[in-house]
This record gives structure tokens, sequence and C-alpha cells, in this order.
């Protein structure tokens, strides 16, 4: 666990670049200020047992110096080269921090040089996190996902849940997809059924309409870092992310067809697609991948205890259509073959006792690419309960390769559906039975409109063991004033290695606890 106090450490760090008190981060930085200013805090991501990747962004060309050090004095500073923030990047900066010590609380500070003025000199900004251990020690995470989707922006009192998780300091944090709505246009006021209003405190203009330049792009990932629960959040917790659809257009692939959506002048799927991934890599702190610029799926290795494999069930898949294919098609894939090869060798290799699968949908939830008519795949599950067909062929292959491979202990977490629930994979109640059990803990919005409950397909087994939704006369949509934001948090005990998973809510409220026992491997 973290042992350096939130609270302390922000105070401590003068928590610079925030505004405290009003629960909001200023909306906008004057260019005329004498001197720079990071206007969207900092943040950390990918965090492993000797590295992890640093952000921020500045108001001006500048020139960004780090020094990084392992107390929070910064009494043994070590100096890194300098980066330039330009507006080719949207004046953002991010590193990655090699040669770090394991299982050591890592404090990083970034001060920013005007470049048309080097005398112009910024006050420091600082953040830290804590990199994985290399022995078996205790390990929490959390995750969910969902923000700012549905027009529920920036409220009086911002994003709540953001600051709920983060009084569990956990290790990182789990960001399982739709980091952005980029097509939610928000509004000023919206008026809510008990007869008050929504108010959109804090609202820029990227926000009041579709995202379809790069500038819009970038505009709605960094409206997201106004709210000061996620930048105070971000100061002292690494976030893994992941993407789904909402970073570029609901329920998006090859087939979307946008020529009847007056809201789009760009019509073209895979010029937003362009557009978006670029502000996405710009803006977040995921590491880059040599072998494949903007890749999302990845590993991370989070010491002897826990792996997380980062899936990517967006960038690969076929168009969304019935998903009915018989035989296993570029069309009908959703993981891709490269994605499913790299997965496959990636678990055959693990030693770690917890194999974390992070999908940004769930398997066995149907989720309608044509939600009024009840037609066409968005997720894995086709709806007819059978034996497996379209993307299900690829996840039978998963499963089945997991079971005669011998790989114990995989858990898989995931968001999306916008409420929160726990699902047990049994085969004996499955329509394809060459899989051993495993979990399904799907959780979120942690700030968007609160929907479902889906229906289940049953071709591998599903078990509802917890489901907490909006009832039918609370309807769907629920802003997050009405306390529906859910995340999950993940408890790993280094001495007996079990898993605890908790459901969690906005207001702090456990709604739900299962310990796992680890399979030993023979």
């Amino acid at each position: 666990m973290l042992k350096l106090s939130r609270r302390g450490f922000l105070a401590s760090a003068g928590a610079a670049g925030l505004v405290a008190g009003s629960g909001l981060a200023m909306p906008f930085y004057s260019r005329a200020n004498a001197r720079p200013v990071f206007t969207h805090g900092v943040q950390s991501g990918d965090v492993d047992t000797n590295s992890g990747v640093i952000w921020t962004r500045t108001d001006r060309p500048s020139s960004v110096r780090f020094e990084v050090a392992t107390t929070e004095s910064f009494a043994d500073a070590r100096q890194l080269a300098s980066l330039d923030a330009v507006p080719a990047n949207d004046l953002a900066v991010k590193r990655l921090l090699t040669d770090l010590a394991s299982d050591q609380d890592i404090f990083y500070r970034m001060t920013a040089v005007d470049l048309a003025d080097t005398n112009a000199v910024s006050e420091p900004i600082v953040g830290r996190f804590r990199t994985a251990p290399r022995e078996k020690r205790n390990v929490r995470f959390a995750w969910s996902g969902d923000t700012a989707g549905q027009g529920w922006g920036i409220d009086e009192v911002g994003m709540l849940a953001y600051g709920t998780m983060a009084k569990h300091t956990p290790d990182f944090f789990i960001h399982s997809g739709d980091t952005i709505y980029a097509d939610g246009v928000m509004k000023d006021e919206v008026d809510l059924k008990d007869g008050t209003k929504w108010v959109n405190k804090v609202l820029v203009d990227e926000k009041r309409k579709v995202a379809e330049t790069l500038d819009e792009f970038r505009g709605n990932w960094k409206y997201n870092l106004l709210d000061t629960h996620v930048r105070e959040m971000n100061a002292v917790c690494p976030t893994f992310f992941q993407w789904d659809d909402h970073e570029v257009v609901n329920n998006w692939s090859s087939s979307k067809d946008l020529s009847n959506d007056d809201r789009y002048t760009e019509k073209s799927i895979h010029v937003l697609r362009s557009r978006s991934a670029r502000a996405f890599h710009e803006m977040m702190p995921i590491r880059f991948t040599p072998a494949e610029p903007g890749r999302v799926y990845r590993k991370i290795a989070y010491g002897p205890l826990l792996d997380v494999f980062f899936l990517d069930l967006r960038s690969y898949r076929g168009p969304n259509g019935p998903s009915m294919e018989t035989e296993l098609s570029p069309e009908a894939r959703i993981l891709g073959a490269e994605q499913m090869a790299w997965l496959k060798d990636a678990l055959s290799k693990s030693t770690a006792t917890w194999k974390v699968i992070a999908c940004d949908m769930p398997i066995g939830l149907i989720v309608w690419d044509n939600w009024k008519e009840q037609a066409g795949a968005e997720a894995v599950a086709n709806g007819d309960n059978g034996a497996p067909k379209g993307r299900e062929l690829e996840f039978a292959e998963l499963l089945s390769f997991i079971k005669t491979a011998g790989i114990t202990n995989t858990v898989w977490f995931t968001a999306d559906v916008h409420y929160t629930a726990a699902h047990y994979y049994n085969p004996d109640k499955a329509q394809f039975q060459d899989f051993e059990p495993f979990w399904e803990f799907v959780s979120g919005p942690i700030h968007a409109g609160t929907f479902g409950p889906n229906d289940l397909d049953m071709t591998f087994g599903p078990e509802l063991k917890f489901i907490k939704a909006p009832t039918e006369e609370q309807g769907a949509n629920l802003p997050p004033s009405m306390g529906l934001q859910f995340f999950g948090l993940v408890d790993i005990d280094g001495s007996t290695e079990q898993m605890t998973v908790r459901l969690m809510d906005r207001g702090d409220n456990e709604l739900y606890k299962v310990t796992l026992d680890p399979a030993k491997n023979a």
C-alpha cells in the first residue's frame, strides 16, 4: 500500500496548479501571466518495478525540466534532460522514467521555462507514485470506466467518485475505457426529473459539440483534468488507461455510418479515429510501443503476485453486424489475430500468481449495436444463447487455450455498461464448455449516466452473483448526483496470495465482496 498520506503529500507539494477549496479547477489560464503555468496538473501511468510514465502540460511553448527523487524533500534529486512542450503536441509532454528502484516511492518535479523568455520560470509542480515490488507484498488497485458521459460534466461537487476512490490509496487505477465522450455534447444546465437542475459549473467549447478536429478531441481529455478530484488523484496514483468507443463515437467500427448524423461535418469514421488516437496518446500517460506506435494492448508486470493484460476490443474488430458467423474470419474477430497471438504468448509466459485481464467490454453481457431494435452485436455476445458464433468464436478459442495450457488464476475486469455486477462463468451452465471457471467483475460509471441492467448470453454460462443498477422506476441515464456511480477495489494479500474484490459506490459504500483463493500450479 502507499505509505505516504495523500493529503500530506499534496499539502507539502503545494498542489501547484490546483485551485483549492472550491472543488473545481480553473478552466482558463491567461497567456499574459509573466511566468509559464502548468494547466492540467500531472499524471503518471504504466508503472512497473523499475519504470513509469509521467505527463504534464504548459500554457505556452516551454522547456520542461525534470527532477526525480526517492524523498519528498528532493534531497537526492536526479536531474533529467529537459523536454520541449510545443504546439505540435498541444503543449503536452510525457516521458518514461527508467532505472527506478523497485517498491519505492518516486517523487517527480517539473519546472517550465518559457522558450521565448528564458528568464520566465514557472512554479514547480510535483507528483508521485510507487513502483511495483519484486518481492511479495500487499497490492491494491482500483478500476472503473466511463468519464464525463451523457452530458454529465463537472458540477458543483465535481467528479466525486474519483475522490472517493483516491481515499483508498490504490497502488494504481485501471481506467477501463470510455475515458472521454467525444460524441457527448454538454449543456450548461440539465432539467432533472425531481424539478431541480444539474449545472455544469465548468464547461469548455470543446464539450459543446461533438469532437471532430484534433483540437476538439484534445479538449475532451483536457476537460476531465479540470476537475480537482481527478487532478488530486493523478498527483498520487498512476492510471493505466484503455480506450473503447466513446473516445471516437458511439459503437464505432469500420461499418459506422455518419452520413445521416447532422452533428458531424466530418463523415469518415477513419479520420475521426485517427485524430482521436493521436490525442489519446498525447494526453494519456501510456507507454509508446515502437513496434506499433499507437498500440493500446499491452502487459504491465506488477510484481510476483500480479500481471495485468490490457486488451483492445475496438481497434482490430471487424464491422459491427449480427455476429453469427460459424467460422472465424477477419470480419468475425474483435481481438484480431495479432493481438490474440500476443495474448496467448504473454499469458503462457506469465509467472505471476494472478493474471488480471483488463477488458474494455464484458464477455457475456449483450450490448446491442442498435439498442432500439435490439439488433447487431456491439460487444462479444450475440444474444442467441447457443454455441459460439461470430465474435464469440475468438473468446471460445482463447478460453479453451487457457485451459489446455494450464494457465491458472485469470480474472477479468471491465466496465462499459454503466452499472456494477459480478459474474461467475461456469462451464456446467454453458453451451460451450471447454474452459475452466472464471470470474468477471463489472464496475462503472465513474462519472457518467447510469444505465442497465443488460441481459446475459448463456454461451459461456455466466452466473449473476451480484448486480446494482437503476430500477425500472428510476429509469435510465441517471445523473451522478443520484449516487449510482461505481468503482471496484482489488486487494491481493502478500502472505496468503488471496484476491479480495469489492464493488463500491460513490458514497464509499461496500456493495459486494468476494475473496478468491489462488490455484497452485502443479
